[in-house]
């Protein structure tokens, strides 16, 4: 069987045997197609797990922006919350440094989800928290990369 046909039936099989082509230099006989493909497959969990992060980062952004006038103990949870993602996606950078030149399209990307995020939160404003309305968050992201990034930054104009 080839590890063509073997890719398709049995994957773990055909990672060993990929594998020991690979040990042996057998390269004319690997399932390059294939190989290629897993190869790219491993690096979407990591851009999986930036974005992620981002998406609450600027939830959180956006919901003190938008509520800043809200108590306190709610704001000091979202503050917490920005501090940590922070720093996740630092040690994801200096972890994967190659990640750094996806930053922007991960905030492209992931901005809509953290609108969205932010949006249904505040729908379930209560005790006289006062619910922000759609049209307040802004369509596309209103912090540039490096606020985004900024430990000091946390979505409050002056």
């Amino acid at each position: 069987m080839t590890l063509q046909n073997l890719y398709e039936k049995d994957f773990q099989e055909w990672v060993t045997q990929t594998i020991q082509k690979l040990q042996q230099k057998e390269f004319n006989s690997l399932d390059i197609e294939h190989l290629i493909e897993k190869l790219q497959d491993l690096g979407k969990p990591e851009k999986r797990a930036l974005e992620s992060n981002l998406m609450i980062l600027l939830a959180h952004l956006l919901k003190l922006r938008i509520q800043n006038d809200v108590p306190e103990t709610i704001k000091d949870s979202w503050y917490r919350s920005i501090i940590e993602h922070r720093q996740r996606i630092d040690k994801q950078l200096r972890d994967t440094p190659s990640l750094k030149s996806y930053l922007k399209l991960a905030i492209d990307k992931t901005y809509a989800d953290g609108r969205k995020l932010a949006i249904k939160a505040g729908k379930l404003a209560s005790f006289g928290i006062r619910i922000p309305q759609k049209t307040e968050y802004s369509l596309s992201c209103p912090f540039t990369l490096e606020q985004v990034l900024d430990d000091d930054f946390y979505g409050i104009e002056d």
